[in-house]
């Protein structure tokens, strides 16, 4: 056996990416230890501010188109570019490992008036993930029990201590991002409580996988009516000519809490500030 072969043989196997493609408006994100293609509604919405007692379609969507720039063959990495009515551009960089996606957005406010988007909704939806798809179970809100944010220093299943019940839209669960004013968030049911980081998540159906969200910056976690988890991430309407540099992640990791938590800690350093104060 010559020298070559065997250190072929004593190489690790490299996992293969998660393979991402997007059509219509949906990001769909699929992998072997995946029960199906998990797909996000992207971009859901791009938002105005004063949205939680205001009317959704009439108040708070700003319209918005998106391109297909490029994708890879492989399928790791894509790129999109989003145009709003209001005249924003958003570019949008979506690269692949095995067990993550990563996002690197770059907005841009090329007119000489200030933005009137200050958040948008990546729609992700963890039905088929989590076994209680609309195959499995007419309740759509079957997913719930299975998913968590933090609060009071640890993991809180959902539905968490003091559920909200009143909103103009009901039902679901809004956690508004530290400093957002709370009269900036979804038209959902607002929890009293800001979250103790900006993770939100839910187990699959054989509790073997994690699946977990985050942005910077963020402007709220939320459990919908789609069978789906939010996070949001914060636009804060951009002044002429100005740019704003975003980031997110989605993790599909094995069952592990803590690594998760300290993987996310070292993604978003950002967060560990802004949960202190």
């Amino acid at each position: 056996m010559n020298r070559l072969l065997i250190l072929l043989l004593a190489s690790p196997v490299l996992a293969a990416p998660l393979a991402l493609k997007w059509e219509k408006n949906w990001l769909y994100i699929d992998g072997e230890f995946l029960p199906g293609p998990m797909r996000v509604h992207y971009l859901e919405a791009y938002c105005r501010d004063n949205s939680h007692t205001t009317d959704w379609s009439k108040h708070t969507v700003i319209g918005h188109s998106t391109e297909l720039v490029s994708t890879a063959r492989d399928g790791s990495r894509i790129e999109l570019v989003c145009k709003l009515l209001d005249g924003v551009t958003v570019r949008h960089v979506i690269t692949s490992t095995c067990d993550e996606v990563d996002f690197r957005l770059t907005a841009h406010n090329p007119t000489s008036r200030r933005s009137e988007a200050h958040w948008s909704q990546p729609c992700v939806r963890v039905g088929v993930f989590t076994g209680t798809g609309p195959d499995k179970t007419s309740d759509k809100y079957a997913y719930v029990p299975k998913s968590f944010i933090f609060l009071d220093g640890k993991k809180a299943m959902m539905p968490t201590r003091d559920w909200a019940m009143k909103a103009r839209y009901i039902p679901g669960q809004v956690w508004a991002a530290p400093g957002v004013p709370r009269a900036d968030v979804n038209p959902r049911p607002l929890h009293k409580d800001v979250p103790d980081n900006g993770l939100i998540g839910c187990y699959s159906h054989d509790d073997k996988h994690i699946f977990a969200t985050a942005w910077e910056p963020y402007q709220e976690l939320f459990q919908g009516v789609g069978r789906c988890l939010h996070s949001d991430f914060r636009l804060g309407g951009i002044n002429p000519g100005g740019t704003l540099e975003i980031k997110g992640k989605i993790y599909l990791v094995e069952n592990n809490l803590k690594k998760l938590l300290a993987r996310y800690r070292k993604d978003f350093p950002e967060h560990v500030n802004l949960h202190a104060n």
